[in-house]
C-alpha cells in the first residue's frame, strides 16, 4: 500500500502547494459534457426519461405510480426503524430547529433614516424548494434533517426531497422517517443529473421547484450548473471536505482518528491534517491503521484512497502562521481545531465553512446532532459563502416610506443627483410640480 502523504510546508514547490488546494469538482468540463443529454431527455420525456435513468443508473425498476414515496411506504419505514435510532433522529431535529428558528428574521423591519423617512425589509419565504439527499454512497438521514429543517422553519410552501432509491426500488426508512418527523411528505425516487433537470423544468409527477439545496456529485453539480438560469442552484456543496488543525498539546492518534472522519466520505472527499508538530504528524501516520481496524473494508478503502491520494494527508508547517495560511488559502468545509486552548486559534481563521473547537468537538457531532447547519460551501467557497441557514429559503423585499414632513429635505437632495445624471422625468417626480398634484 502506498505511504499516508505528509508535505511539508517549507520548501514546497509553489505548483504542487497550489495542487493540494485542489478538490474533485474543480474542473466540471468533463461533466458537463455528460450531462447534456440526461437534461435534455428529461426536458423532452419528463417522467419516462427519470424512470429509464433510476433502471440504469441505480438499478431500481420503478413506474410512473412509484416514483413517488407512498403513504404506506412512510408506515412501512416507522416499522423499520428502531427505537434507538428514533430518538436519536429526533433529538437531532430538536436541535437543528432551535438553532435555525433563532436565525429567523423579523417580519419587518424598519429604521428612521431622517425625521418622517423610514426604510427597512420585509421578509419571505421562497415558494418551494427540492433538498437532494444522496445514496450513491450510503444513507443520510442527517443530509435531509440539515436541509430540510431550514427550509420549513423559514416557512418555505413547499419542502420536497430528491434520492436515489436502493436496487428494490426504495428509500432508506430512517430517510423516510426523519422526514416525516419534520412534516414533510413529499420525496421522491431519483437522484443525479436526472432529479435536477426534473425539479428544474417540472414533470407530471415532480413539481417544478424555485431552488435546489443539498450535496451531491460532481454529475449533479453540474447539471445545477447548466440549469443556474431555471433553478437557484443553492450553496456549491460538493464532496465532503475537512481540515484538521491539530497544536503540540495534543495527541496525534486523537488528530488521526478526526482526520479519518471526512476522507471515509467517499474516495472523491479531500482531508488533511495541519499541524506545526512533528510529533503529531508522525503520532498520527502511526495510529491510522490502528483505527482502520475498526472500520468497514469500504471505509477503510475510501479512506485509504484521500489519504494517499493527491488530495489528503498530513501537511507539516514550520510554524503558525504559515499552518493557518494554508487553511485560509485552502477555506475548508470543516476545519476542526484541536488545541487545550483552541479558542485562540479562532481570530487566525478567515476561511472556513464551520469551526469545531476543541477536543471534544469532533465533525461527527456538527454532522450530525449539534444543530449548525452541516451543509457546507466547498471548493474554496467558503471564503465568500456561507453555510446553509434559513435564510437560504427566504428574500426579502426593501420598503420605504416617506412622510410630508420627510419629503422636502429629500427631494431636494434626489433632484440635484438626478439632475446631474441627465434623468429628467426623475427631476421633474421631485420638483415643485409634485405639490400640485398630490390630494
Amino acid at each position: 500500500m502506498q505511504d499516508i502523504n505528509l508535505w511539508p510546508l517549507e520548501g514546497l514547490d509553489p505548483l504542487k502547494r497550489q495542487s493540494l488546494l485542489t478538490r474533485t469538482e474543480a474542473d466540471l468540463s468533463l461533466y458537463l459534457d455528460q450531462v447534456k443529454p440526461i437534461i435534455e431527455k428529461v426536458k423532452k420525456e419528463g417522467d419516462q426519461a427519470l424512470l429509464e435513468f433510476t433502471q440504469k443508473f441505480d438499478g431500481a425498476s420503478l413506474n410512473l405510480d412509484t416514483i413517488q414515496v407512498t403513504e404506506q411506504e412512510f408506515l412501512d419505514a416507522e416499522t423499520e426503524v428502531n427505537d434507538e435510532t428514533l430518538d436519536a433522529i429526533k433529538y437531532a431535529s430538536q436541535n437543528i430547529r432551535q438553532y435555525h428558528e433563532a436565525q429567523k428574521p423579523q417580519e419587518m423591519v424598519m429604521q428612521e433614516v431622517r425625521s418622517g423617512s423610514y426604510v427597512g425589509e420585509k421578509y419571505l419565504a421562497i415558494p418551494s424548494v427540492a433538498c437532494y439527499v444522496p445514496r450513491g454512497k450510503g444513507s443520510f438521514p442527517s443530509v435531509l434533517m440539515m436541509n430540510a429543517i431550514p427550509a420549513v422553519v423559514a416557512g418555505v410552501e413547499q419542502v420536497v426531497i430528491l434520492t436515489p432509491p436502493g436496487p428494490d426500488g426504495r428509500v432508506d426508512a430512517a430517510t423516510l422517517v426523519a422526514a416525516k418527523e419534520n412534516g414533510i411528505n413529499q420525496v421522491y425516487k431519483c437522484g443525479g443529473a436526472q432529479a435536477v433537470a426534473a425539479v428544474a423544468y417540472g414533470t407530471n409527477t415532480l413539481p417544478k421547484c424555485s431552488k435546489i439545496v443539498g450535496p451531491g456529485s460532481p454529475w449533479m453539480i453540474a447539471a445545477k450548473q447548466h440549469l443556474a438560469h431555471l433553478i437557484d442552484p443553492g450553496i456549491p456543496a460538493g464532496p465532503s471536505e475537512s481540515i484538521v488543525f491539530a497544536d503540540d498539546t495534543v495527541d496525534g492518534a486523537l488528530a488521526a482518528m478526526d482526520l479519518l472522519i471526512e476522507a471515509e466520505h467517499g474516495p472523491d472527499s479531500s482531508a488533511y491534517l495541519v499541524t506545526t508538530s512533528s510529533r503529531v504528524a508522525q503520532e498520527a501516520i502511526s495510529a491510522i491503521p490502528q483505527h482502520w481496524l475498526s472500520m468497514s473494508e469500504l471505509r477503510v478503502e475510501y479512506s485509504k484512497t484521500v489519504l494517499t491520494g493527491p488530495m489528503g494527508g498530513i501537511v507539516l508547517a514550520d510554524n503558525i502562521e504559515q499552518a493557518f495560511e494554508f487553511i485560509n488559502d485552502y477555506a475548508p468545509e470543516h476545519l476542526q481545531i484541536l488545541s487545550q486552548d483552541a479558542w485562540k486559534y479562532l481570530g487566525k481563521i478567515r476561511n472556513a465553512g464551520e469551526v469545531l473547537l476543541g477536543q471534544h468537538s469532533p465533525s461527527t457531532l456538527g454532522n450530525f446532532v449539534l444543530g449548525c447547519n452541516a451543509v457546507l460551501p466547498t471548493s474554496g467557497a467558503a471564503a465568500t459563502v456561507s453555510p446553509l441557514s434559513v435564510m437560504d429559503f427566504m428574500k426579502f423585499m426593501s420598503v420605504a416610506y416617506v412622510t410630508q414632513c420627510g419629503y422636502p429635505e429629500m427631494a431636494k437632495h434626489a433632484k440635484v443627483l438626478a439632475t446631474y445624471e441627465g434623468f429628467d422625468a426623475h427631476a421633474n417626480a421631485v420638483s415643485d410640480k409634485r405639490k400640485s398634484l398630490i390630494k
